[in-house]
């Protein structure tokens, strides 16, 4: 029954992918269950300190130079199995300590408390979900990736409306603190999940015995030479770079506007989980009835593009009217599109690169590149701002970054396929060998 049901939705081809799809499946919700619960916290932390945002970010940014190279050393000497458990426990650690934090030390102490959350919380989400994704794209082929990635990233929306769905209810009711604690419970679930994972699957495009149990190898600069020395990787950070511009333009917007609408700190914490829920549901339904179809259709290519185009768009129309309304909307439909076309479809990129590159490289670009690109990109918005831009003419200066963006994703769907078709021919001609 489960088999018939899941069909419909899932183009698997056997027992052992609808067994990995569900499990990779289950893991995506946990690990975003868990986040949302602590998104709109930090969401809301971001407009009742906004005016010190843009130094938080370079807070981010500086944490993250830190963080990638001790991520990349440990994953050198552990494996899998060991590293991705081993990953999510630290930060329940860390969520602990942050708890006991807020309930022991004065309430004096609480800005900075908010502020070092923040600045966690933005290393947590990137990390856990890079790991995720790294773990997921290690485990299935550049093939079974273009049916399955779309279904599996159904579980990340529905744990993101599920989180989104517990803070929403609990915000108002319960001391915010408390959220800290529950957000632990998903995260050790994750852990399980990613094991047996890891057990059902190899490695997907190595198929060696033995290998998925071993290390990565490499040091702690192996990521950063990858991306150095490959344009196709290169071009993977430059959209990474593209996408924070937009994003950044569109969360400063936002955390000023909401600000300006909401007074009470619990009434924006509340808002802000109702857009969440409000981007997952879109979500889902962009996973489930669209990105596969887009994929098998068009191309990887035509569902990088979509959404950056739809947002140079969305840009120019919020240059025209920059109320809260229409960046709501907006923001809505980014943030929809990212997750339910554009996530999918990046990830799918790194499916054709080695083991070295989903681990190492990966997490550099998720990670460091990611939180480099909020930070000057932070800056620039704040220049703009400081210079007398409003709000919408920030956006029209952002409309046209939005545009070579979608030009960039849809020249990367094209190389990622003539990467794929090499690889198909190298692996014919191996088993033609043997």
């Amino acid at each position: 029954m489960l088999s018939a049901l899941l069909g419909r939705f899932v183009d698997f081809r056997d027992e052992t992918e609808l067994r990995g799809t569900l499990w990779a499946t289950a893991y995506g919700f946990a690990i975003l269950f868990g986040y949302y619960i602590l998104r709109a916290v930090r969401d809301e932390i971001s407009s009742a300190d906004r005016g010190n945002l843009q130094i938080i970010w370079t807070a981010v940014f500086a944490v993250m130079l830190v963080a990638v190279p001790l991520y990349s050393w440990l994953n050198s000497r552990m494996s899998r199995a060991r590293f991705v458990p081993l990953a999510n426990r630290f930060f329940i650690l860390c969520l602990v300590a942050f708890w006991g934090s807020l309930v022991l030390l004065p309430e004096a102490a609480r800005p900075w408390i908010d502020r070092t959350f923040y600045v966690w919380t933005s290393v947590f989400a990137l990390f856990v979900v890079s790991v995720f994704w790294g773990l997921v794209a290690d485990c299935f082929d550049n093939q079974q990736s273009r049916r399955l990635f779309p279904f599996i990233a159904v579980g990340s929306s529905l744990g993101g409306i599920c989180g989104s769905a517990v803070t929403a209810l609990l915000a108002d009711q319960v001391p915010t603190f408390s959220l800290l604690l529950i957000a632990c419970v998903p995260l050790e679930v994750a852990s399980w999940c990613a094991l047996a994972l890891h057990r059902r699957f190899g490695t997907g495009n190595v198929h060696i015995e033995g290998e998925s149990g071993r290390p990565v190898g490499g040091d702690v600069w192996t990521g950063f030479r990858a991306v150095a020395q490959s344009r196709y990787m290169t071009g993977i950070a430059l959209f990474i770079l593209l996408m924070t511009w937009s994003s950044t333009v569109l969360y400063f917007q936002q955390a000023s506007l909401l600000q300006e609408a909401f007074a009470d700190r619990g009434e924006r914490t509340a808002f802000y989980a109702r857009i969440d829920l409000a981007v997952n549901i879109l979500t889902i339904v962009f996973q489930v009835y669209l990105t596969a179809r887009l994929i098998k259709w068009l191309s990887v290519g035509v569902a990088l593009l979509a959404i950056p185009a739809i947002v140079a768009i969305g840009f120019f129309g919020l240059g025209l009217y920059p109320t809260l309304a229409v960046l709501v909307a907006v923001q809505i439909a980014y943030r929809a599109g990212r997750y339910g076309i554009t996530k999918p479809a990046r990830e799918i990129l790194w499916t054709v690169l080695r083991r070295e590159d989903k681990y190492k490289a990966k997490p550099f670009i998720d990670a460091a590149v990611y939180r480099g690109g909020d930070l000057i990109s932070g800056w620039i918005y704040t220049g703009l701002a400081a210079f007398g831009l409003s709000i919408g003419g920030i956006a029209l200066v952002a409309a046209p970054f939005a545009a070579v963006w979608a030009v960039l994703g849809l020249n990367l769907g094209r190389r990622q396929e003539r990467l794929a078709d090499d690889a198909d021919e190298a692996a014919a001609v191996v088993r033609g060998s043997s």
